[in-house]
């Protein structure tokens, strides 16, 4: 007991000590790092820089900046002049990370949804939300500005037959000189009218030619969907129209949302393609633009957000989050977003080992309960898979498949095994050569085809004020 008593004296008289050296002559200047230890010893928490973003950093009146009986405020006062900020992690401990602004700690994501939710209780408060939502959203991507789709045919390849379904390669132009290019996997024969999915691409290494892609197309396909798959901006084919580094301009989002509008505007005219069936599915990126798409295209009828729903998270690249869409409203997040899909049915996917892990918990009742304003809570459902990561898996994709079947009215039993499993080793993948609109090295990319990313902005009257990294 003395021995406890004496530590508890010993951690008074060091505190009292470090104040007794930081007086109005040096504006009570501390190093941060030592008024975090006393935010720990107040609060009784642990605060971790593994990072090492704390030294050298010292702030006047750093011990003043303590809240009595708010650690948040506390933290946010001391960290917030060097734009740092903290997370909670699961274990109750805190660690220091640079301030970005699509990422917030999961603490801070339940705090938005719990003020999100008290600002609409009845369907018709959350319909004006939502009419809001979309209109800030349509603006801030720039889409009222958008020149109309050009009235050039789309270029196609011949189609490749394989069992129970086709392919064929598009480069659509959606701008003046600006093509979307992608994949059109069909039934074959198609001889009935089939449902329309769309596929965004995400960010996973190879883009759109990764197998799990091909698989994830031509299993829909043969359960009788007209199934695209297309290139993110400045990546794939379209790098030979913007380089790389363009990816990270906010315009890229612009065009990926309008790719898809414009891809959906295209299929409308193809045979026997039922614009009353329309699904969109996609995973990381493509999940956010998956909720993009839903939000704000009324012709989209299911939704699979994968591994994106996230209320404290909103896309680590200009091309989810750099249009500032979650400003809108005063302030939204992926979930809200999402949300914005009731109540036509909507699957979201998550994981553990991502900024999904909380959803089963914190995003899914929150977007359950909008749909229970219609009375539609069974029609959103979540699959969550607490021990993966971020992907597009094969769990995550036979989750999806028979969501897609229930309620775009596909025919399950034709991918189905003796056993009754969903069999994709019946699909062919393809080299990335294959599927390229424009040719092996880019030979057949019309003449028309615009390289200059400033002129792009120029079309939605706006200024390139991206400023590159120079790689040394």
């Amino acid at each position: 007991m003395k021995n406890i008593k004496y530590a508890i004296l010993a951690t008074i008289c060091a505190l009292t000590f470090s104040n007794a050296q930081s007086t109005s002559d040096t504006n009570f200047r501390k190093p941060v790092s030592e008024t975090l230890k006393k935010i720990e010893t107040v609060f009784s928490v642990t605060i971790n820089d593994d990072r090492g973003l704390l030294k050298g950093k010292e702030l006047d009146y750093a011990d003043w900046r303590i809240e009595p009986g708010n650690l948040a405020i506390s933290l946010t006062n001391i960290l917030a002049p060097f734009e740092l900020m903290y997370f909670k992690q699961p274990d109750g401990t805190y660690i220091i990370r640079k301030y970005e602004n699509h990422k917030v700690s999961v603490d801070k994501g339940k705090e938005r949804l719990f003020y999100l939710t008290n600002l609409y209780s009845t369907q018709a408060d959350w319909e004006k939300r939502k009419m809001e939502l979309k209109a800030c959203m349509i603006t801030s991507f720039g889409l009222d500005k958008a020149p109309p789709t050009p009235k050039s045919k789309p270029l196609l390849t011949p189609k490749r037959i394989y069992k129970d379904y086709s392919i064929e390669n598009i480069g659509l132009e959606i701008l003046p000189g600006v093509y979307v290019t992608g994949s059109i996997y069909k039934p074959y024969p198609l001889n009935k009218k089939a449902a329309v999915i769309l596929t965004p691409d995400g960010h996973f290494g190879d883009g759109r030619y990764r197998s799990d892609e091909q698989y994830r197309c031509a299993i829909l396909a043969k359960m009788g969907a007209i199934v695209v798959s297309y290139d993110l901006f400045a990546w794939g084919e379209s790098l030979l129209q913007f380089p790389e580094q363009t990816h990270r301009n906010s315009i890229a989002s612009t065009v990926q949302v309008l790719s898809g509008i414009r891809l959906l505007d295209y299929l409308a005219t193809v045979k026997n393609a039922d614009m009353s069936r329309v699904g969109v599915t996609g995973g990381s990126g493509g999940g956010s633009h998956t909720m993009f798409l839903a939000a704000l295209d009324d012709r989209i009828t299911v939704s699979a957000p994968v591994v994106m729903v996230s209320s404290h998270f909103s896309g680590g690249c200009p091309c989810e989050s750099g249009r500032g869409i979650h400003l809108c409203g005063n302030g939204t997040n992926n979930a809200e977003i999402s949300a914005m899909m009731a109540p036509k049915p909507q699957l979201i996917v998550s994981d553990g080992k991502d900024w999904t892990l909380a959803v089963p918990e914190l995003e899914f009742p929150f977007i359950q309960r909008t749909y229970g304003l219609y009375g539609k809570k069974d029609l959103v459902e979540n699959a969550h898979f607490a021990n993966e990561g971020h992907d597009y898996g094969v769990s995550k994709r036979m989750a999806m498949y028979p969501f897609m079947a229930k309620y775009l009215g596909l025919d399950l039993k034709k991918v189905q095994n003796e056993k009754g499993e969903i069999d994709e080793s019946t699909c062919v993948i393809e080299p990335k050569e294959k599927m390229f609109v424009f040719g092996d090295h880019g030979e057949k990319l019309p003449a028309n085809a615009l390289k200059d990313i400033d002129k792009l902005y120029e079309m939605f009257g706006e200024k390139n004020n991206k400023v590159y990294e120079v790689k040394k």
